[in-house]
């Protein structure tokens, strides 16, 4: 336990007001002085212990019964050797504006020695004038392990490199560093306390389960990626952050209280969205070796040309269509006329299943003038069309004006070449849950117009039927 001198130069060290002869203020000094985290010591103006708390007592050994009433620390709290210069430094704080900080080496009672970092400061009388000093120590290591985390947390919210946001219990933004208010879009401070549905579009709901499941079970045991959609003044921005939690509990409480939840996070948008391309071009490369392989097992060369389609659609789409030049392959001069296609296979437009021969009787698909294939024929490259975001209906109508089966919203037309000589299109047609065809889709889907054309050349569609 804590104790201190209740005569003399005690009375002077305690607080500018009138003497109380309770025990009461004595009882509440000595249960504060036990209280405190760092161990604390005081000296009156001749050197003499006169205040030595639980936290001293802990780090030297010294009670405060054995340690309050000594003059000075020779001998038993510092080498003998070493007492003049270490006391001289102490009281000379009584004599020095502020606080000043030593580092010195304190005796053990078992006769070890400990490295402890000091906070000394002179405590004056009734009469303004000094009467004694205070020391606060601790030891250094513990100190300094302090520091560290203060400058951790200094550094984390100045000048890292990632995103680090801590948020309360309501899951409310309460501290933003500089990283993550750029990537929200926002300002460090207009960010705080407002509701995470504000600052994001889209995975608000991911992110806030993440945090809740933080809360109420600690950290996951590996960060998480977690896509969202960032609201920007020119648009929102489709972002993946790699993402690390940490529960944030009081550590001034018994029982763990939470205060909230520490997100670090790092923007992978790019690496995450080229490690989707390399997959996607793996997948489509053996998607077209897989094909010819099966195509060069078909004594029928226009068999051969569904196998290339069925393959292709894997992933890629959700219909397919194959049309042909009615009358014969066209060379690049003949394409600026009118032309005409007739159908050759096509995809279910109900169940999914493999493609089906049609087109038998020849008769020309009623196709109106601008059709998507058409112009495909007449520029001799792949086009792109879509219905937009045209209610349900109108997509209907759109996709039924045009001889596709109701459900289509986006399509990618490929000419179908080969030996110089125009021989069709192969239409690709995706559902409202899909995306938009894009660039490499286009180039995708001209790799696989290749290898029908190839097979369509030699069945010989043109001569044969």
């Amino acid at each position: 336990m804590s104790a201190s001198r209740r005569s003399g130069t005690t009375d002077e060290l305690g607080p500018d007001e009138p003497e109380r002869e309770s025990s009461d203020g004595s009882d509440l000094l000595a249960a504060l002085l036990d209280g405190m985290d760092a161990a604390l010591c005081a000296f009156d103006a001749d050197g003499v212990v006169t205040h030595w708390n639980r936290e001293a007592g802990r780090i030297l050994g010294w009670s405060a019964d054995e340690a309050v009433g000594r003059r000075g620390l020779a001998g038993w709290a510092v080498r003998s050797a070493d007492a003049e210069e270490v006391e001289g430094r102490l009281l000379s704080a009584m004599h020095a504006p502020g606080r000043q900080v030593h580092e010195f080496a304190l005796l053990t009672k078992d006769g070890g020695r400990v490295l402890v970092r000091t906070q000394s400061a002179a405590v004056r009388g009734p009469d303004g004038k000094p009467a004694g000093v205070y020391c606060a120590f601790s030891e250094v290591h513990t100190q300094i392990d302090l520091e560290r985390s203060i400058a951790l947390s200094e550094a984390l919210f100045e000048d890292a490199s990632w995103g680090v946001v801590l948020v309360d219990v309501d899951l409310r933004p309460a501290v933003v560093n500089a990283h993550a208010a750029r990537a929200l879009g926002t300002g460090r401070t207009s960010v705080l306390g407002r509701p995470l549905g504000e600052l994001l579009a889209q995975g608000v709901e991911e992110l806030e389960s993440a945090l809740q499941y933080v809360l109420a079970q600690g950290a996951p045991p590996a960060p998480a990626e977690v896509w969202v959609s960032v609201r920007a003044s020119d648009g929102e921005q489709r972002r993946c952050w790699r993402s690390g939690f940490l529960r944030l509990a009081s550590p001034l409480a018994e029982e763990p209280v939470p205060l909230g939840v520490g997100w670090l996070f790092q923007d992978v948008t790019e690496a995450k969205q080229a490690e989707q391309e390399a997959s996607l071009l793996r997948f489509r490369t053996q998607q077209l070796h897989r094909a010819s392989r099966a195509a060069a097992e078909c004594e029928d060369p226009v068999e051969a040309a569904t196998i290339h389609l069925d393959f292709a659609l894997a992933g890629f789409a959700d219909h397919a269509l194959i049309d042909r030049v009615a009358g014969g392959a066209l060379t690049d001069a003949e394409t600026e006329g009118p032309v005409r296609l007739v159908r050759v296979a096509a995809t279910p437009s109900g169940a999914p299943g493999p493609s089906r021969l049609a087109g038998r009787a020849g008769l020309p698909v009623r196709y109106a003038e601008g059709h998507p294939a058409l112009q495909c024929v007449e520029r001799v490259g792949a086009l792109r069309a879509s219905a937009g975001t045209a209610p349900p209906e109108a997509a209907r109508e759109w996709a039924l004006a045009r001889q596709w089966p109701p459900d289509a919203v986006h399509t990618l037309c490929a000419v179908l070449r080969s030996r110089g000589r125009t021989l069709g299109v192969v239409t690709f047609l995706r559902g409202a849950g899909r995306s938009a065809f894009e660039r490499s889709d286009a180039m995708y889907a001209e790799d696989v117009a290749v290898r029908i054309a190839a097979a369509l050349d030699l069945a010989g569609m043109s001569g044969e039927e």
